[in-house]
């Protein structure tokens, strides 16, 4: 025989009566009202300490000693080894969406620095942020060039700010 709305009812164990104190002795939670003897937490008001609190004696995260820095403006370089350039291309000139289409590096990769892993057989014209030095004569003495991307002229390099300044001046 199916359930019928008035034999509805919540599942065995499933609720419980609200706790009622300070009703008395006879209540089970009378008196103090289940909270003990004295101290911070039987006090009204209280509604539990905030996170790391430990009764007034010095806290962890203070106890603990502090090192370090994170710089939070560094810039991480990916790193290419010559040893995969040399396996995943032929001679001829690699820039930085080559490499991303090769998958060497992420697109969002800010900055690229090839590392001298490895050796060099083939001409490259590689393109990149940043180079270690035994890459560039590694690269230099199998016939291949250099190209440094995203740098500011070098100093003594003429500009539209200095052009003035190096012009004689007439009177």
């Amino acid at each position: 025989m199916g359930t019928t709305l008035h034999t509805l009812a919540p599942n065995p164990g499933s609720t419980k009566k609200k706790k009622r104190v300070g009703r008395g002795r006879g209540s089970g939670t009378g008196k103090t009202c289940g909270k003990g003897q004295k101290g911070q937490k039987s006090r009204s008001g209280h509604h539990g300490a905030r996170v790391g609190f430990e009764g007034g004696q010095m806290p962890m995260q203070r106890r603990l000693p502090k090192r370090g820095f994170t710089n939070p403006f560094r810039v991480e370089a990916i790193p290419v080894n010559l040893r995969s350039l040399e396996n995943l291309f032929e001679a001829g000139e690699i820039n930085i969406e080559a490499m991303h289409s090769a998958g060497l590096i992420p697109r969002k990769a800010k900055v690229v620095k090839i590392l001298g892993s490895g050796d060099l057989t083939k001409a490259f014209q590689i393109s990149a942020h940043r180079f270690s030095q035994t890459a560039i004569e590694k690269i230099r003495a199998a016939g291949g060039s250099v190209e440094i991307i995203g740098k500011s002229k070098p100093a003594g390099a003429s500009s539209p700010d200095n052009a003035d300044e190096s012009a004689p001046e007439q009177e």
